[in-house]
């Protein structure tokens, strides 16, 4: 299947049932909780995207200019809102994708969010976006499991999803990775270009004339947590850290180990476990 076939699918990205509940409850009280509804859309990948999508839609004349879930929260109605929440909902028993274990891969997607999000800082880029890329970074590998299954079976029994070295088997099999679906889908759904190009090149940044230190942040973080997925010893992590995009955003392999993301998902009430 050529690329442009796969993005014309019409993709119904599986959503967190817990969130998804957590959400349902929160907007039927009088007076929602904004902190709460940010917090549970903000762990949740579909959910993300999709509010995105809307926020930087012609009908809010904001396209290519909302980065995180706060921004688009910030336009869109409760009941905008209530109504994407809802659409995620009704499609609930569909959320099994073929090939891709969903509670590894939201707990991979948000622990790659978050450490997005404080590499971010290190090197003095826009937090908010950095977390939203890293959030939905591999939402290409649901859309290529989903529109592809067939022919991304045999990918799988040889090489795991998350493996590190992912994106370049796909592109040797398929013709194209997971990286460039997402880019892809994020184009047209008109997000930030930064978020675009750091989307795309996330893969192999910094390579042909390309320099979006987005893509850079995005491609160290989930360096990292595809590697603890690993369980790769340190002499395993010191053989594959990408010293050549760390040295580009001036960032060695113990600046990107020692990391920490505060994690205010565990610090509040709205703590939601996968």
């Amino acid at each position: 299947m050529e690329l442009n076939a796969l993005l014309a699918q019409q993709f119904v990205l599986p959503s967190i049932p817990k969130v998804l509940a957590l959400l349902l409850s929160e907007l039927e009280r009088e007076t929602p909780d904004l902190r709460k509804i940010t917090q549970f859309v903000g762990a949740d990948p579909a959910l993300t995207a999709s509010l995105l999508r809307i926020a930087n839609s012609d009908f809010f004349k904001l396209s290519g200019r909302i980065h995180s879930v706060s921004e688009a929260l910030a336009l869109l109605s409760c009941s905008q809102v209530r109504s994407v929440v809802e659409a995620a909902a009704s499609g609930a028993s569909l959320r099994a994708v073929p090939g891709i274990h969903l509670q590894q891969f939201w707990r991979y997607s948000l622990q790659v969010a978050k450490l997005a999000r404080s590499l971010a800082g290190l090197v003095r880029q826009n937090q908010p976006a950095a977390y939203t890329c890293g959030l939905i970074h591999a939402i290409g590998e649901l859309a290529i499991h989903i529109g592809m299954a067939q022919e991304v079976a045999l990918l799988d029994r040889t090489l795991a999803p998350f493996d590190l070295g992912r994106a370049d088997a796909e592109r040797e099999s398929l013709g194209f990775c997971y990286a460039q679906v997402g880019a892809g889908l994020a184009r047209r759904w008109q997000y930030p270009q930064p978020m675009v190009d750091a989307l795309e090149h996330q893969y192999a940044p910094f390579e042909h004339d390309v320099y979006e230190p987005l893509a850079g942040v995005i491609h160290l973080a989930t360096w990292r947590v595809r590697a603890q997925e690993a369980g790769l010893p340190e002499r395993g992590l010191a053989v594959t850290f990408p010293g050549a995009v760390g040295e580009v955003l001036g960032l060695d392999i113990d600046m990107v180990l020692q990391q920490n993301p505060f994690d205010w998902m565990a610090q509040s009430s709205a703590h939601i476990p996968l």
